[in-house]
């Protein structure tokens, strides 16, 4: 991948550094533009949300409740079967911390008799046939550092005993556990979407720039939004203005996690494959014409791996293109 060289913006080398933004002239930038946006543009009264006990689900409450008021906002808590319980906690840590108004929908029981548990171990039964009640399980991926460009993902296990075994799965099975786990984001956005019609507020989206190109979200589920405040910012910049908004300082520290499946998994287990802050480093520097080898040194990295990293961002922006297409019409 040939790429222009460049420095960082601030006119130093690259580094870590060069994420850093002031976190309070881009609060007051995004607070103007929620109210512009959901106020006159949206023509809504306030805002809505899922509160995952995240950081990022977590900055945009904060920011929504800057910029229109804790009473214009409601936080929703929507925990299932597989839910860790520290996020219900933190999120409610947070609601508390910011004085939003809050609901707590469980929607285990919808997901139930929709099927989607029954769904999703029926398919992890054609790998594993003793999979059953009290089992865990997750999906993971290969190291983005392998240079495939493509991605290669395994289905984890684990007995009542804690015993784990890793397994490769044949297309049709990813495909339907991808399926069945999706079933609770959009289920999710159809709670979220209830409250936000009953207040006449707007749903906000809560996805980071990082998740927002890598296409990491449910095409309507939780890429579904009236308004998304915080697409532009860096993961490593949530994280900065978590600090200035005074996000209760557990949800700061906490690891990113998919909260999707049984088993306990980070992010970059699940999709990215790398820590978000040098994912972050690696996008910013594709999409800055920052040099391999300054990207590399910045990282801690070797410039080979720095090239896979971005042909994995490549793959990934191409399924992102269907995930943020419109529907396609003939008009």
């Amino acid at each position: 991948m040939t790429q222009t060289p460049s420095t960082a913006p601030t006119g130093g080398p690259f580094s870590q550094d060069s994420l850093i933004l002031d976190a309070e002239a881009e609060i007051e930038r995004i607070c103007a533009w929620i109210r512009e946006s959901v106020l006159k543009g949206l023509r809504k009264r306030g805002a809505t949300l899922g509160l995952s006990g995240g950081i990022d689900s977590s900055v945009t409450a904060a920011l929504c409740a800057r910029a229109l008021g804790g009473k214009k906002v409601t936080g929703i808590f929507m925990p299932e079967h597989d839910s860790d319980p520290e996020s219900l906690r933190l999120g409610q840590a947070l609601a508390a911390a910011i004085g939003v108004e809050t609901v707590l929908e469980d929607i285990g029981p919808s997901l139930a008799a929709a099927g989607c548990y029954l769904r999703r171990d029926g398919f992890i039964r054609q790998v594993v046939p003793d999979f059953d009640e009290g089992w865990g399980c997750k999906v993971v991926l290969e190291d983005a550092l392998a240079g495939r460009g493509y991605n290669i993902s395994w289905l984890v296990v684990a007995n009542p005993d804690g015993e784990q075994s890793r397994h490769r799965m044949p297309l049709d099975v990813y495909l339907g556990m991808i399926a069945a786990a999706n079933m609770k984001q959009r289920t999710r956005k159809q709670i979220e979407y209830y409250h936000a019609d009953r207040l006449n507020f707007a749903v906000a989206g809560t996805p980071n720039r990082l998740e927002y190109d890598q296409g990491f979200f449910v095409k309507n589920g939780d890429g579904a939004a009236d308004f998304k405040p915080i697409a532009h910012l860096y993961k490593t910049q949530v994280y900065q203005l978590a600090q200035a908004l005074g996000v209760p300082e557990e949800i700061c520290r906490r690891p990113p996690t998919t909260d999707t499946w049984s088993l306990p998994q980070g992010q970059d287990e699940y999709y990215f494959s790398l820590p978000y802050h040098l994912m972050d480093l690696c996008l910013y520097g594709l999409d800055h014409g920052i040099t391999r080898e300054a990207v590399a040194e910045a990282a801690g990295l070797s410039p080979d791996q720095v090239d896979a990293v971005w042909r994995n961002i490549a793959a990934k922006r191409k399924v992102a293109d269907y995930l943020h297409a419109a529907p396609l019409t003939m008009l």
